[in-house]
């Protein structure tokens, strides 16, 4: 656990109880805080008052006037579309509002770093999709290298969870625009910007609000180093910002659509190598087409954005491929599930978006695509020009039959659920086809979350199979 210091005899408000919610209060109490509590699940306030902390309904009047601090679980709206009334209430009464991210930055640097022979380090990684890949292989590798490290944030466990780092260690976290966009310190160490699309719009008033949320972890606390993706507008502009030239190499730009150019540093992979350039000369490279847990252009701009942060903490390019090619990948992230009579099945349950459903049909040949659900805000038109390598969607959801229209000049079945879709897609399939659960939609028309969507097809899958 990490301890919140700076609030040591004061009362902390905790709005929301979920996991992050229940951490920020322990790790409140462990600093010497006050933590009050509430959340509108009576259930969830059982769970904290048998933990032994106060519920009080941050909500009534002259409740927060004696709190210092309101901390806010990521699910609950701070601004868009319109703030929860308990953190307008705070708004109004003039208390301010974080989260436990800003709790972990504000607490992490503990008494006695100065004794450590390296200092500990904090990547954190942003971004609409690869974020979670990302995180997760940096940590990867790091652990295979030999280096202590704990993986945490959006992915793993909660950031007040963790343990101290110790002499040496390194923190990675992912964190979600959720996250960066409330919290009052962000201060890492290294921050990686892997691309940008929309999503979340609602709850950032827009794309512009979206970015900005993404843009917080770079410009709040400036880090040591930046590694952006500039394969959009947004990475561009973002790397553009925060460089004072272009031999400025605190910043690394990592791309899989644009050449290497001029002095800076910079990765890149094209057709499936990926290249360290520095001061205008190549300096390494890895061959990513072998490595099964990093499959397509979006994994393999995952993997240039990794491979970047490594280098910043001195990992030779050797001892990071050595690595990739033990990386299993992510359950529900490109995640090859079965391979039989030469017909692959692969879930990409995290595919929730237009944007990542794309780039999953663009890493396989042949695809049998399992696909629908909650659509959502921007239509599928996006989408159809990915799609060239489709044979066949088998569309699931309740609005399987209205999905399946908008999939324009793709043969498409409707089949609702998942078992049927699994079985025809399974029965359709030749050798040399890949049976690809990618959404392009949320699952929460059938599923309470889109892992449990890629826990049912894995089932499906295993069950028809015999496994």
């Amino acid at each position: 656990m990490i301890p919140v210091t700076g609030f040591e005899g004061a009362r902390v408000g905790v709005l929301g109880l979920g996991r992050s919610g229940l951490s920020t209060a322990r790790a409140l109490r462990a600093g010497g805080a006050e933590p009050v509590c509430w959340d509108d699940n009576p259930d969830a306030r059982e769970k904290a008052g048998a933990e032994g902390f106060t519920c009080a309904d941050l909500g009534r009047p002259g409740v927060l006037d004696a709190v210092a601090r309101l901390v806010v679980s990521p699910g609950i709206p701070h601004l868009y579309p319109a703030p929860n009334p308990v953190i307008a209430a705070a708004y109004a009464a003039g208390v301010p509002v974080d989260n436990d991210i800003g709790l972990f930055f504000r607490s992490i640097a503990a008494a006695g770093w100065e004794r450590f022979d390296v200092t500990p380090k904090v990547i954190a990684v942003t971004g609409s999709n690869g974020k979670s890949t990302t995180s997760a292989l940096i940590h990867h590798c790091l652990l295979e290298a030999g280096r202590a490290a704990q993986l945490a944030g959006n992915i793993g466990r909660g950031v007040l969870d963790i343990d101290p780092p110790e002499d040496g260690g390194v923190v990675v976290l992912e964190l979600s625009s959720y996250q960066t966009d409330l919290a009052r310190a962000l201060t890492p160490d290294v921050a990686v910007f892997t691309n940008l699309s929309p999503d979340h719009l609602d709850r950032h008033g827009g794309l512009g609000g979206y970015f900005a949320a993404k843009r917080r972890l770079f410009a709040e606390g400036g880090p040591d180093r930046a590694v952006i993706g500039v394969d959009e507008a947004e990475g561009l502009f973002l790397a553009g910002q925060l460089s004072e030239g272009p031999a400025d190499d605190r910043v690394i730009r990592i791309s899989v659509t644009r050449k290497p150019a001029g002095p800076g540093w910079q990765v890149a992979a094209k057709k499936g190598f990926l290249s360290e350039w520095r001061k205008g000369r190549q300096v390494g490279s890895i061959d990513l087409r072998a490595i099964k847990g990093l499959p397509g252009a979006h994994n393999h701009q995952n993997a240039c954005a990794a491979y970047a942060a490594l280098r910043t903490l001195g990992l030779a390019p050797r001892v990071i491929e050595q690595a990739f090619h033990s990386f299993a990948g992510l359950p529900h992230r490109s995640q090859l599930i079965a391979e039989t009579g030469g017909v692959r099945y692969v879930n990409d349950s995290k595919a929730t978006n237009v944007d990542s459903a794309a780039k999953a049909l663009a890493a396989f040949p042949n695809i049998r695509w399992i696909c629908g659900g909650l659509e959502k805000e921007g239509g599928l038109d996006a989408l159809l020009s990915a799609a060239g390598a489709v044979r066949k969607a088998y569309v699931i959801g309740r609005e399987a039959a209205a999905f399946a229209v908008k999939l324009r000049g793709i043969e498409a079945e409707v089949c609702t659920d998942m078992e049927t879709a699994v079985r025809r897609a399974a029965a359709e399939a030749e050798p040399g086809d890949t049976v690809l659960l990618a959404p392009a939609a949320a699952s929460f028309d059938q599923y309470d979350s889109f892992e449990r969507r890629g826990e049912d097809f894995t089932a499906r899958v295993r069950a028809l199979l015999g496994l």
